[in-house]
């Protein structure tokens, strides 16, 4: 028996070793997301991208902004993996993501821009890039051209065989969310306080219908009337309630998120929240809730502090749930399943 221990010591040593490197061979072996992934496949597409998103910013300036919400719908339910980009109209059977009722109002442009984007990309490097990477590139270039931060993206993301609506709801916040409500869906994403605070700086170039907001400013709680929720700037309130007066007959009026520089990306977003110009109810929540209120404090008086943690929070937003080698696929086209 003594005689026999040190042998099987040596044999469980050798068995650990064994499992361990059989693990680390298995790690190594999975696809991971690089910014050099296409260096060799297709080594013009980060340029190609820029090129179609800038000429399309050009001819709509809104594009932008919904480029960004469109990444964001994407990335939250079921990961980055262009489930979003689906149509109605190639899924016949099953409603995809876009049809779901909160998805009814992505625009079309920022629809158009990733099309535009994947065909080029398809006509230089036929089934080599994702349209979930070309939407990755897309919003990170858009951001840029507006004079937020530019920050590498890693790439290597698959698209998914699948959409379904139905997986639309419990994964993204609404816009009458309280902060902490936020906070815990966010956590289900792997994303920090800090993080949502950033990403919903995004809101200083985009725009919401009234149809999101009306609440706060006719009959607010009940009200009778024009009252306007107490935490809206009164002149701000009317001037929301002249410009949305006819909004349940044209359901497309839109209001910017950001009143003061809308077509800039800066931190003017966090300055209005104090000031009673935040548009949505969760734009006043992260200045009540006192967890997210000290990061909207610290952006509201520090640019560079906001740029910064606004480029790792995206780039953290589109690691969430992705898909790599073959675990999904690379789809011909951003608006069908192929």
């Amino acid at each position: 028996m003594g005689m026999g221990s040190p042998l099987r010591r040596r044999l469980l040593l050798s068995l650990a070793l064994l499992l361990l490197a059989t693990a680390c061979a298995a790690a190594a072996a999975k696809p991971r997301l690089s910014t050099n992934y296409y260096r060799h496949s297709c080594p013009r597409a980060e340029r190609i991208v820029a090129d179609v998103i800038a000429a399309k910013q050009r001819a709509n300036p809104s594009t932008a902004a919904g480029t960004l919400r469109l990444f964001f719908h994407d990335c939250f339910v079921g990961g980055c993996d262009a489930s979003v980009l689906v149509s109605p109209l190639s899924s016949p059977s099953t409603a995809p993501e876009r049809a779901a009722d909160i998805n009814l109002s992505l625009p079309g442009d920022a629809f158009d821009a990733v099309a535009r984007a994947k065909a080029a990309l398809e006509a230089a490097c036929p089934g080599v890039v994702s349209c979930a990477d070309a939407l990755a590139l897309a919003a990170r270039d858009l951001v840029a051209a507006l004079g937020g931060p530019r920050f590498a993206v890693a790439l290597g993301r698959r698209d998914s065989a699948r959409s379904d609506a139905r997986d639309v709801e419990v994964n993204l916040p609404r816009t009458n969310m309280s902060a902490r409500a936020m906070a815990r869906l966010f956590a289900r994403k792997g994303l920090s306080p800090r993080e949502m605070v950033a990403l919903a700086g995004a809101h200083t170039v985009g725009f919401s219908h009234c149809a999101e907001f009306a609440h706060r400013i006719y009959g607010y709680r009940g009200a009778p009337g024009e009252a306007h929720d107490p935490r809206l700037n009164p002149e701000f309130a009317r001037a929301l309630q002249r410009s949305c007066a006819g909004y349940k007959d044209d359901p497309t009026v839109s209001i910017f998120n950001d009143v003061v520089t809308p077509r800039v990306f800066d931190e003017a977003y966090y300055k209005n929240l104090p000031r009673g110009l935040g548009l949505l109810a969760s734009d006043a929540a992260l200045w009540e809730y006192p967890p997210t209120r000290v990061f909207a404090e610290r952006y509201a008086a520090n640019r560079t502090a906001f740029f910064e943690d606004f480029a790792a929070a995206m780039q953290r937003l589109g690691a969430v749930g992705v898909k790599t080698g073959r675990q999904g696929v690379v789809r011909r086209r951003c608006d069908a399943l192929d």
